[in-house]
């Protein structure tokens, strides 16, 4: 009986293991999509830098308003009706004023962080190998 107790101990154990990589691997994942995304946004921020002649920075809001101007001001309008409206006004409007590649890719940086492996790094000297 006592086997029967540590072989089902043992088993939740592997599956709360597979819950956590799982998480990373979810993290790592939408990172990685919102750093991809970030990179685009640069990559045209900097088409326009070179045709330009001089450097551009195209906005969060002008890049959303260029995609999707109807989303925008649903978003607007949803953060209106919100308790702390008047404050959350001045954060979603100083968010879009900043560049579209620095907004999506922070956090797509953040969450690929969050989301690394965890193991030790071990270090060889040339004489060891």
């Amino acid at each position: 009986m006592q086997k029967g107790r540590s072989l089902t101990v043992r088993g939740a154990s592997c599956l709360a293991g597979a819950r956590v990589g799982g998480m990373r691997l979810l993290l790592r994942i939408l990172g990685t999509l919102l750093i991809a995304f970030a990179v685009i946004l640069l990559i045209i921020d900097g088409t326009k830098s070179l045709g330009a002649n001089a450097v551009v920075f195209t906005s969060l809001n002008d890049t959303w308003t260029m995609l999707h101007a109807q989303s925008l001001d649903a978003v607007k309008q949803f953060f209106q009706t919100r308790l702390f409206g008047q404050v959350l006004e001045v954060v979603v409007s100083a968010l879009l004023s900043f560049p579209g590649w620095a907004v999506v890719g922070v956090p797509g940086l953040l969450l690929a962080w969050a989301g690394r492996s965890r193991r030790e790094r071990i270090f060889l000297r040339q004489d060891q190998i």
